[in-house]
């Protein structure tokens, strides 16, 4: 299957509820938030401690997913709040609905 059928995943990571917050884009969202655990991920999520995942959204493509994580990323912060607090109003760690 080539990459552009395999699609992706838009994700946000934080340290704290309403804290600092790093919008990502991936093929592999569960390896990748490994990666952010390790300290490995991202400098972002390493200097500032983000091990939290507080939302993800599917894409059908990586192409799809990396034009919506842009237009995230210039979102206002509490703009990325109510969407964090959409569907996890406590900021919970999702990681481990992933496993």
């Amino acid at each position: 299957m080539d990459r552009e059928r395999r699609g992706g995943w838009v994700y946000i990571m934080a340290d704290r509820y309403r804290g600092t917050i790093y919008v990502g884009v991936t093929a592999d969202l569960p390896r990748r938030i490994v990666q952010h655990r390790e300290g490995t991920g991202s400098d972002f999520c390493a200097r500032y401690g983000l091990r939290r995942l507080v939302w993800a959204e599917r894409g059908e493509t990586i192409e799809d997913c990396i034009a919506h994580e842009k237009r995230v990323k210039r979102w206002r912060r509490a703009w990325k709040f109510a969407l964090i607090e959409r569907g996890n109003p406590d900021w919970n760690d999702l990681y481990d609905f992933l496993i």
